[in-house]
């Protein structure tokens, strides 16, 4: 597939790479956690850092529902695996940004 081709699925506008856990890369509905702008599609082209995609007003719903409180009280529908991958990648973004880690996060990293 080319970068052309997997950027036609989208789900919110945006592509399964915006997403911090990606069930089928096929079925939109099973993307969860979006924290990229559409900016995003700038970036799988080549032509923007992805660190400068991260929507940080999103993030702390993302970084929410991975806690066992959830996000409004809802905690994401995902496997202990795709949790723990999820938490390591968001994660990622805050040390990349020289953000704090939130307590979320550092428990489960």
């Amino acid at each position: 597939m080319t970068i052309k081709e997997g950027l036609n699925k989208t789900k919110e506008g945006l592509p399964k790479e915006a997403f911090a856990i990606v069930g089928d890369p096929e079925d939109p509905e099973t993307w969860k956690l979006p924290h990229h702008k559409k900016s995003i599609f700038r970036a799988l082209r080549g032509k923007l850092d992805i660190e400068e995609t991260v929507d940080w007003a999103r993030m702390p719903a993302a970084v929410a529902a991975l806690s066992p409180r959830g996000y409004r009280g809802q905690r994401v529908d995902a496997s202990p695996e795709q949790i723990l991958a999820a938490a390591k990648h968001l994660a990622n973004h805050y040390r990349k940004a020289d953000k704090p880690l939130p307590d979320i996060l550092a428990a489960l990293v």
